[in-house]
């Protein structure tokens, strides 16, 4: 008996399907031809033999298949798939990658069934549409093109989502037909009547969100208690880790762990919410996040303006958290032992680049401390799927040719525009490009070539930019040939086809955390003069080369102004819609055996609550405080030894930096994001490209670039994942961060910036949302939009 293919169940029963038997099917066949019913196959005159030299033609065609479907054993159907490229419909059909022709001949049936044609047809657009892997045809795009005539079929295809792209004509003398050139993709079937339904917002469910509400609900009082802005009290006089928060007529109660910088970790899955309910009690009311922001806002005083923006981007949080929890759960995300193995076995370079990428887009937490940290508003459902970090999916940059007298392209020391392009795109890019160009009348030395993100196409440069698009000024030449992975950041991406290439960061004008996620042309032209000095410091000190300590340099970047928007009297986002940089790759930096990580994965937790520090530390067999101590070496000593010796100052945060590990053991780091993070807060000399960069500022606040960014950015949270896992007490931890300090001070001492002062002022990332969420400080001026809420404790001081 033939093997089934494919198996799928209907609302009749159970659907196989198995490659035609000629010599078997054929008296079967020619039976259902000669029946009324398939007059517009025009093949009721074949006798039996015939259809058997039919059917084995069919068969034995290179691009051809004939399938019988059987109802619960009895069969029911014949239907013949072929590549539309190259049967058929060769010189009338554009075809595209995935597409898949299919004709369908239902059996008439001795005793009518009602519902049997509805059954077949779901059943075969099923089985062309499922993945080879699980035994269907793999189509992206399903193609028909029955007689115009056929009213019965073409209800049918258009309860199927079939789309009929034009009339052609087909066939000659008296096979000749007029027929409806017809597609379905797999989301048009999805979502027809004759479909299994539109592919959802699956993770929008109770199970799903209930988690995610409890997070930022633990989140959000956490953070807010850390900022000074709440204050939880011990719930009874004996409680043992028990707080309650009362606002008002709603209370609070919830079990949490407290450590140093005034850092809260609290139990989600603790976490009750009641209203008072007179002197019978209280009644419990559902955790959530949104409505905890509307209970604090007489506290938290959101600009009215501005509050509908702040919970539109907690929202978009509750969303994406609940997405990925989804992720987790049904293993589509690594846990961390997975990452772990994953690192661990990687082999080759491309290898590694996958590895690390699968970290990459394995993060559930975003920043650690905005509570509202991936807002993303602009992005729909399908943008989301497509290009949010934490899909991992993988996309084309769309390159525009912008006139070259409104375009500025800024390199690094001794490369060249040719170089950069050269590396950037294959020849066969360029070439096409070129000829693209030249094909609309124009000439390709007037240009030169920007990407652009496919959702900035999309929604803003063919709508925002229209007018500059119509003229010529700026003209798309089309998709490139790489596959590039969002990072973290969300508008930075990593090249997945050439990993040893650069990043492109890209303009990308969704709100995300305070910030229109534009890119500034003016600001841009800068970044590679500042990139090559601060890669030139960095090479040239003995004590830096040490420890490995790298900057990954934004080598060039381009901005088109040519817009109507620079030319308005103020400044507007609008500025920052076009350009793009590129930023050089770990993967040459590496050697036999790394591994590189984003910083970010060491305030990881998976699902099941397994900590990625907690297990690299375990998996290195190291000492708890030796693994800390190659850490330190690694990150802080370097960014002390920066600000210390030379007053500069980068932005070291989790998405910032890239670890290199070896066995588990961070061996060096690798700073990203200089052009517009780093700051020097002092009058050291600067080449006159690079002044843009210094902010002085007096010693107090300069030792607030460890002790803001380092220590309550960064340790803050790590310190207290390693004490609540049992792997190191925060009292050593924060013994070996002065260790490190003490030791700097000793091998290079004169600053008279204090890191081992007893306190530091306390500067709030919240509070600084909370004040603006559409524009959180001026990246003009940092220093002065900085919210301050008194002081913190350190506890790195002197003993």
């Amino acid at each position: 008996m033939t093997a089934v293919a494919f198996t799928t169940t209907t609302r009749l029963g159970q659907i196989t399907f198995e490659p035609v038997d000629p010599q078997r099917d054929a008296a079967l066949v020619q039976g259902w031809l000669a029946h009324p019913s398939a007059a517009y196959w025009q093949m009721g005159h074949l006798d039996v033999a015939q259809v058997r030299d039919y059917l084995a033609g069919v068969q034995a065609a290179p691009h051809e298949d004939a399938w019988l479907g059987r109802l619960d054993g009895e069969p029911v159907l014949l239907t013949e798939t072929y590549d539309p490229a190259r049967v058929l419909l060769v010189g009338v059909h554009d075809a595209e990658p995935g597409d898949l022709g299919m004709h369908l001949l239902v059996a008439p049936p001795v005793t009518p069934r009602h519902g049997l044609t509805d059954a077949v047809m779901t059943a075969v657009m099923r089985f062309c549409l499922t993945d080879p892997g699980a035994g269907g045809r793999g189509a992206a795009r399903v193609v028909v093109e029955p007689d115009v005539g056929n009213r019965r079929i073409a209800a049918k295809n258009a309860a199927a989502g079939f789309r009929v792209l034009r009339e052609v004509d087909l066939g000659r003398g008296a096979h000749a037909k007029r027929a409806a050139l017809s597609v379905a993709t797999r989301a048009d079937f999805a979502a027809s009547p004759l479909g299994d339904g539109p592919p959802g917002a699956t993770h929008l469910v109770p199970a799903h969100t209930e988690h995610a509400h409890r997070h930022l609900v633990a989140k959000t009082v956490a953070e807010l208690t850390h900022e000074r802005l709440l204050s939880p009290v011990a719930d009874g006089p004996s409680a043992q880790g028990a707080y309650r928060l009362d606002l008002g007529t709603v209370t609070y109660r919830f079990t949490a762990r407290r450590y140093a910088l005034e850092h809260w970790v609290i139990d989600p899955a603790s976490v009750r919410r009641t209203a008072a309910a007179g002197p019978l009690g209280e009644t419990e009311l559902p955790v959530d996040a949104l409505e905890l922001v509307a209970e604090l806002q007489p506290l938290l005083q959101i600009p009215d303006a501005l509050l509908a923006t702040y919970l539109e981007e907690l929202s978009s949080t509750l969303a994406s958290a609940a997405a990925k929890h989804e992720r987790e759960l049904d293993g589509t995300t690594p846990s961390v032992r997975g990452l772990l193995d994953r690192l661990r076995t990687a082999d080759g370079p491309h290898d590694v680049a996958a590895a690390f990428q699968q970290v990459e887009a394995a993060m559930s937490e975003g920043h650690p401390g905005f509570v509202a940290n991936n807002g993303r508003i602009g992005f729909s459902l399908s943008d989301y799927r497509a290009y949010a970090p934490e899909r991992g999916q993988r996309l084309r940059l769309l390159w525009l040719a912008a006139r070259r007298e409104h375009t500025h392209l800024a390199l690094a020391a001794g490369d060249t525009e040719d170089g950069h392009y050269a590396g950037e795109l294959t020849a066969a890019e360029r070439t096409a490009f070129a000829e693209r160009l030249t094909a609309a009348g124009h000439d390709p030395a007037d240009y030169l070539y920007l990407p652009v993100h496919p959702w900035q196409w999309e929604h803003r440069v063919a709508i925002t930019f229209a007018a500059d698009v119509a003229r010529g000024d700026l003209v798309p030449v089309g998709p490139g040939s790489d596959e590039y992975q969002p990072q973290q950041s969300i508008r930075t991406l990593f090249n997945r086809t050439r990993p040893d290439r650069h990043y492109v960061k890209v303009a990308l004008a969704i709100q995300n955390m305070g910030f229109l996620r534009g890119l500034s042309p003016a600001y841009m032209r800068a970044t590679p003069a500042i990139n090559d000095w601060v890669a030139d410091l960095v090479a040239r000190d003995d004590t830096l080369r040490r420890t490995g300590f790298t900057v990954l340099r934004e080598i060039a970047s381009v901005g088109y102004t040519g817009d109507v928007y620079h030319r308005t009297p103020r400044p507007n986002a609008h500025r920052k819609m076009l350009a793009a940089l590129w930023r050089e790759s770990p993967l040459p930096h590496l050697r036999p055996g790394e591994r590189v990580v984003t910083m970010a994965s060491l305030l990881h937790r998976d699902a099941g609550g397994t900590a990625f520090a907690s297990a690299l530390v375990r998996a290195s067999g190291l000492p708890p405080e030796q693994w800390l101590r190659a850490y330190l070496d690694a990150y802080l000593y370097p960014l002390v030894h920066c600000l210390l010796t030379y007053e500069l100052a980068f932005m070291p945060h989790g998405e910032n930096l890239i670890l290199v590990l070896r066995d588990g053991v961070v061996v060096r780091a690798l700073m990203k994001d200089i052009g517009e993070e780093v700051a020097v807060l002092g009058h050291a000399p600067l080449p006159p490209a690079v002044e843009r960069v210094r902010a002085v500022v007096d010693d107090d606040e300069k030792a607030l670039a460890i002790f803001t960014d380092v220590f309550d950015g960064v340790l803050r949270h790590l310190s207290g994942i390693l004490a609540g896992d049992g792997v190191l007490a925060e009292d050593r931890f924060w013994a070996l961060v002065a260790e490190t300090i003490d030791r700097h001070a000793a091998e290079h001492p004169g600053s008279p910036v204090d890191l081992r002062a007893d306190r530091f002022a306390h500067s709030c990332l919240n509070r600084l949302q909370l004040r603006n969420t559409l524009q959180m400080v001026d990246l003009t001026n940092q220093s002065e939009s900085l919210i301050y809420a008194g002081e913190l404790d350190n506890p790195a001081r002197r003993r």
